[in-house]
């Protein structure tokens, strides 16, 4: 596609009332990224000119675009003045000569899905969708393959009302179209706003041409509502776990399991039911075993779970995380974690064996320190190992024991226990003799 012919204006405006939050609409997530990034991502695949009008909570906009990208021109709405879409682009100044009108809360478009508005010619192409039941849209009526008029159905005769083809809401002006017509919208309607639809009918009264491109609803999907949301994860869903299937990576009940949109993979990579991967994730020639969660880490020739969790920051190679095993801002290099521990702010060299029941106690209600484990250590059961500490190359732990800080030499034994005692008859003592 060409990236050089056509200027964008993302309309990030609104309030979006109906989601019901204090949040920005735009800045609600769609697999681990807001709606308008996504949109700004595919948008740049194929435009070297991007304008993104704002208006509610702009600081917090601008802040979280800025973010992921540093070549957004942000444009401030007068949205008391001039409320609407027709007044989200009246201080726009496009590049091209073809401008592409997009809304903030379609999410789900891609390059692909926009790039009949690159390869049609007219004066306004107008995305238009075909439903079963259009209750509630606008009709779009079409003659001779041009819009005729947009028709509100309340104002909808019976032959109208029979048309199932609505506006999409998506729009490609020549500019020499935009400017012609915006200094003639007008706010005289009901909701006092000015509207981009408007342009429509003004241009359509002097013969321009007006051409429908026919948009497929998955892609062009507006969020209204948390419900609409929810949709749209689900179909960002599929998209996301179709890609990775068919780059070869083998899941199990594909529609039980959540991965993020910057997740990565590599190699011959397996996940099992019923997990959730997110953030800047890589898993290469890995194995996710059931109930898993990843986090913001890197796996790589290693498996984990079922029911295992690394949090942000973990890094293991050539290990094995077995079942509830939690790990944290840790680096595990040829490493057997079979069961029930947590290892936070550490580091565990290969050829060590951390026992069930280990913990890496790295903070002491202030602080966070960190753990050094080095190679072939035997951690046995139950043990706490203190932080900061440094455990050196070929020591062994005893199951129960409590590591202080310090430096455990190479080739030492740790046992740290209380002398086991024995009451004769305590329980008889205690219950009495059935």
């Amino acid at each position: 596609m060409n990236n050089e012919a056509i200027s964008i204006v993302i309309l990030a405006a609104g309030k979006g009332s109906r989601m019901k939050s204090n949040k920005a609409k735009v800045l609600h997530t769609i697999s681990g990224k807001p709606m308008l990034y996504h949109i700004i991502k595919e948008s740049k695949k194929i435009s070297d000119d991007i304008t993104v009008v704002i208006a509610h909570q702009k600081d917090a906009v601008v802040k979280t675009m800025e973010q992921y990208f540093d070549d957004i021109n942000f444009v401030e709405q007068d949205a008391v003045n001039y409320p609407g879409t027709g007044g989200a682009v009246m201080d726009i100044t496009p590049k091209h000569d073809k401008v592409l009108v997009l809304n903030g809360d379609m999410p789900l478009i891609t390059a692909e899905s926009l790039k009949g508005f690159l390869s049609l010619e007219a004066d306004i192409i107008m995305s238009i969708f075909d439903l079963k039941d259009p209750s509630g849209y606008g009709r779009v009526i079409i003659r001779n393959e041009e819009v005729e008029y947009i028709v509100e159905q309340k104002d909808a005769s019976d032959a109208e009302l029979n048309v199932t083809t609505v506006n999409a809401g998506v729009y490609a002006f020549s500019r020499s179209i935009l400017e012609r017509y915006i200094p003639f919208l007008s706010n005289d309607n009901a909701q006092k706003e000015y509207y981009l639809t408007d342009i429509i009918a003004m241009a359509k009264e002097e013969e321009a041409s007006i051409v429908p491109l026919l948009v497929d609803e998955a892609f062009f999907k507006g969020i209204n509502s948390k419900k609409d949301l929810a949709e749209a994860e689900v179909i960002m869903q599929n998209r996301i776990k179709k890609r990775w299937m068919e780059a070869g990576v083998i899941m199990h009940l594909p529609d039980t399991i959540y991965i993020e949109e910057s997740v990565v993979f590599e190699g011959e990579c397996i996940v099992e039911n019923n997990c959730r991967i997110t953030g800047e994730s890589k898993i290469v020639n890995s194995h996710i075993k059931a109930g898993s969660v990843v986090e913001d880490s890197t796996m790589v020739d290693s498996d984990c779970g079922p029911m295992a969790h690394l949090r942000p920051l973990s890094h293991i190679t050539d290990t094995h995380i077995g079942n509830f095993v939690e790990t944290k801002k840790a680096t595990l290099h040829g490493v057997k974690a079979g069961h029930l521990s947590y290892i936070g702010d550490a580091e565990v060299s290969e050829g060590t064996n951390i026992g069930a029941g280990t913990i890496t106690c790295n903070y002491d209600g202030k602080n966070k320190y960190k753990t050094i484990i080095g190679k072939n250590v035997f951690i046995g059961s139950d043990s706490q190992l203190i932080a900061p500490v440094t455990i050196e190359d070929d020591v062994m732990i005893a199951a129960g024991s409590t590591v202080t800080s310090g430096t455990v030499a190479s080739g030492n034994l740790v046992l740290s226990r209380t002398k086991m005692r024995l009451v004769k008859d305590f329980y008889y003592k205690f219950f009495g003799k059935k």
